[in-house]
């Protein structure tokens, strides 16, 4: 018998016609999560042990080969933590913004494939996931109702936290990076990777406000607000950016090419990168 859709199907299907970098597959309740080729469970990579070293050596090999020259260990973990962090945010933030259900996944829930064109995600149906009272699907199992948009806002921080902190605990050491520091990079990739799905979806505006409000600053263990701002462009035109929270390293491999969010980035070089990208 076919099963009925899942709170989160929609979502994830919207999210990959959008982006087809990434594809989402949601695992029947008896279904073996895969493995094998480049899968990784999101419990092994907690774990820091074998698997991380394999996954880590992925990153190590991507930046000789395209940058001809070896990364410091630190910065190559801080690279595998950050192609981890960014779709994982997007299982909990797309449902989110989309359909106003914000689901729960352990990190026993989740497997991970970056190796092929396609990032790879497959995720066991989640134990839980919030909604609001007038939601259709307050009435599947596994619905938990909230009252109000901050409370589904909270049930956002409250999803990507519990997923992270095991994950962060192994990537950590690798990273030499801890607390405030770890934190900060889950931060920027709640807000950089909503941020961009929103652009596809034509919803940037709509975007920048709701991540405003779901990170407003003291929202622990978070690092900072959504810190959005804006230039102004040569002709005049508006130009949103942001200040990252944390370092994704990149400056390290390359100088001269630190990302238009970093906080090593003048003012003057955003606006010369935003209205290149604009114009291609």
């Amino acid at each position: 018998m076919p099963t009925a859709p899942s709170a989160t199907a929609a979502a994830y299907a919207r999210l990959t016609e959008v982006f087809p970098g990434l594809a989402v597959t949601e695992l029947a309740p008896d279904e073996p999560a895969p493995r094998g080729g480049g899968w990784v469970g999101a419990a092994a990579l907690a774990a820091g042990g074998p698997d991380l070293d394999t996954f880590l050596a992925w990153d190590d090999a991507q930046v000789v080969r395209d940058y001809g020259q070896r990364a410091r260990p630190d910065v190559v973990a801080s690279f595998g933590l950050h192609r981890y962090a960014w779709p994982a945010c997007l299982l909990i933030t797309v449902p989110w913004f989309l359909h106003r259900r914000v689901p729960r996944y352990p990190v026993t829930h989740v497997s991970y494939d970056r190796t092929g064109e396609v990032m790879r995600m497959a995720v066991r149906p989640p134990d839980s996931f919030a909604c609001l009272p007038d939601d259709p699907a307050a009435a599947l199992p596994g619905a938990r109702v909230v009252p109000n948009e901050e409370a589904l806002r909270a049930e956002v921080r409250h999803a990507v936290a519990e997923h992270h902190e095991p994950v962060l605990a192994g990537f950590g050491p690798r990273a030499r990076r801890r607390g405030r520091a770890l934190w900060g990079m889950v931060t920027d990739e709640i807000v950089e990777g909503l941020w961009y799905v929103a652009q596809l979806l034509g919803e940037e505006d709509r975007a920048r406000h709701e991540l405003e409000l779901l990170l407003p600053g003291a929202t622990r263990p978070y690092v900072g607000t959504a810190a959005f701002r804006e230039l102004t462009g040569p002709n005049g035109e508006a130009l949103a950016t942001r200040d990252r929270a944390s370092c994704c390293m990149f400056y390290t491999v390359r100088p001269e090419e630190a990302c238009e969010t970093c906080p090593r980035t003048c003012d003057a070089d955003r606006v010369a990168k935003l209205t290149a990208a604009a114009a291609s």
